[in-house]
């Protein structure tokens, strides 16, 4: 998932305040969900960032658009992702998504 290690990401984040949700986010979510075969990163990075869009999870949405541009999504598919949630989550959860995708575009520029 993304050029960080997959053993590091959570601790780094949250790891001082929540440790054993650390240890469960980067052993089993990264260390076996992202890693399973079935989907690739890319795929798994489109469903994870259309949920966080129609969720409206801004602050998870930041990081989960980076590592999608890293697994190969591009930032084409990330706006027609944004623009066909709009019909489906609402109005509302396109434009936080838009704004948050701005942000995360300048960032990788």
């Amino acid at each position: 998932m993304g050029s960080q290690s997959k053993s590091a990401v959570a601790k780094d984040q949250f790891g001082d305040i929540a440790p054993d949700l650390a240890d469960l986010t980067d052993g089993l979510l990264l260390g076996d969900i992202w890693q399973r075969e079935t989907l690739s990163p890319r795929d798994r990075s489109m469903v994870t960032v259309a949920a966080l869009i129609a969720m409206g999870r801004s602050a998870q949405l930041e990081y989960h658009l980076g590592v999608a541009l890293e697994n190969g999504v591009t930032r084409s598919e990330i706006v027609e992702v944004l623009t066909h949630l709009a019909f489906y989550s609402g109005w509302p959860t396109a434009v936080e998504g838009v704004g948050v995708a701005r942000k995360v575009f300048a960032k990788h520029e």
